[in-house]
C-alpha cells in the first residue's frame, strides 16, 4: 500500500484520491472516519471520541497512527486512549503520519485514522 499526502484536503491510498478523512485497517480495508459521532458530543469533530474510536477497533493491531490534519487539530481525548493504552500510539500532522505508515506497513499491523483538513 502507498498513502500520499500531497496536501489540504485529500489522500491518495493507491492512486485513489480521498477528499474525506478516512480509516486504514491492517487488512488494506479503507473507509470514510465517522467523525460525525465525535462532532455530535463535542461539537467538533477535531476530538476523537471513544465512541467513534470503538467503531474502528474491529481488525487486531500494534500500531495506532493519527494523522492530526495539516495543522494537527485532531487529537485522542484520554478517554479514547484508555481504550488503546497497550498498543504503540501515533499522533502525528498527517503528513509525518502518512510518511510513518508507508515505514511501517509491511512490518507492523497498523490501523491508521487520517484527518486531511485542518
Amino acid at each position: 500500500m502507498k498513502v500520499e499526502f500531497p496536501g489540504f484536503g485529500k489522500i491518495v491510498v493507491d492512486g485513489t484520491v480521498y477528499s474525506h478523512d478516512i480509516v486504514i485497517y491492517p487488512s488494506g480495508k479503507i473507509e470514510e472516519r465517522k467523525k460525525w459521532l465525535s462532532k455530535g458530543k463535542h461539537g467538533t469533530s477535531h476530538k476523537l471520541d471513544p465512541d467513534e474510536l470503538k467503531e474502528y477497533l474491529t481488525e487486531d493491531f500494534d500500531v495506532l497512527i493519527v494523522g492530526t490534519g495539516f495543522y494537527g487539530y485532531l487529537s485522542l481525548l484520554p478517554e479514547s486512549m484508555e481504550l488503546i493504552k497497550d498498543k504503540e500510539i501515533h499522533e502525528l500532522p498527517t503528513g509525518k503520519a502518512v510518511e510513518l505508515l508507508n515505514e511501517l506497513w509491511e512490518k507492523r499491523k497498523v490501523l491508521a485514522i487520517f484527518h486531511v483538513t485542518c
